[in-house]
């Protein structure tokens, strides 16, 4: 482990139902399964020196990307592993420290806005094995405070002490924190609800980004996909 990482707190949480850790708590279930696969093309690029920061957003709100950014950061995280990050980026309606239910900390917020380090400001959530920047408490606008000139000191700064650092950001079509959060990082995770995201959302969350800055395209909540595997291991179980 770093040495700087080795100071950082450590902070236990309960993994429950609620939570939609599947990683952890289906680890044998289709959708934690298809993390694995993200895990191993991420990893296919991260070794070529082209990944490292990602972003993690949608096009519109409730489409699961705070979940995604979660179990994404957990199997990358491999059992402790890697040294994994994950940045609560959404000032706006943060969810990840309320859905872990972890203490309420400064954050991204105060760094921005106090010039707090960073690396005082993090914890290391067990039994996960990743790391958490919380959100914070914002003074002021939380759009505005994104575009600040220290932003990207602070993203170098993580980025430097980690193998992945994800971000998790508010959706795309509403505000435009993520688009100005993907504009320091390596590359965006667009994560779409089967059934639910608009067509013309995600057309226009392409084009904001533009060409070459999208690693994949998360299709969340495909019955489809469970169906077919469950059919899959019905078939493999059979005495």
């Amino acid at each position: 482990m770093r040495p700087d990482l080795g100071q950082i707190a450590v902070e236990k949480v309960e993994i429950t139902p609620e939570q939609r850790l599947i990683v952890l708590s289906d680890p044998r279930s289709p959708g934690a399964d298809r993390f694995r696969y993200l895990r191993m093309r991420l990893r296919e690029l991260g070794a070529k020196g082209q990944l490292k920061s990602l972003v993690v957003t949608s096009p519109t709100p409730q489409d699961g990307k705070s979940t995604v950014a979660m179990n994404l950061a957990t199997v990358l995280a491999e059992s402790g592993r890697r040294q994994v990050l994950l940045v609560e980026a959404d000032l706006h309606r943060p969810s990840l420290a309320k859905t872990l239910a972890v203490t309420a900390l400064p954050g991204l917020a105060e760094c921005l806005e106090n010039g707090l380090n960073p690396l005082d400001a993090i914890r290391k959530i067990e039994p996960l094995h990743w790391y958490l920047l919380q959100a914070g408490n914002p003074l002021g606008n939380p759009t505005e405070l994104l575009q600040t000139a220290s932003l990207p000191a602070v993203l170098d700064t993580l980025t430097s002490h980690f193998d992945w650092v994800i971000v998790d950001t508010p959706p795309m079509v509403p505000l435009t924190d993520a688009l100005c959060l993907s504009r320091l990082v390596d590359a965006v995770l667009l994560v779409l609800r089967a059934g639910k995201t608009p067509q013309d959302t995600v057309h226009e969350a392409l084009g904001l980004l533009g060409p070459g800055k999208v690693a994949g395209l998360i299709f969340n909540g495909a019955e489809d996909l469970s169906r077919l595997y469950e059919k899959y291991a019905g078939y493999y179980g059979r005495k």
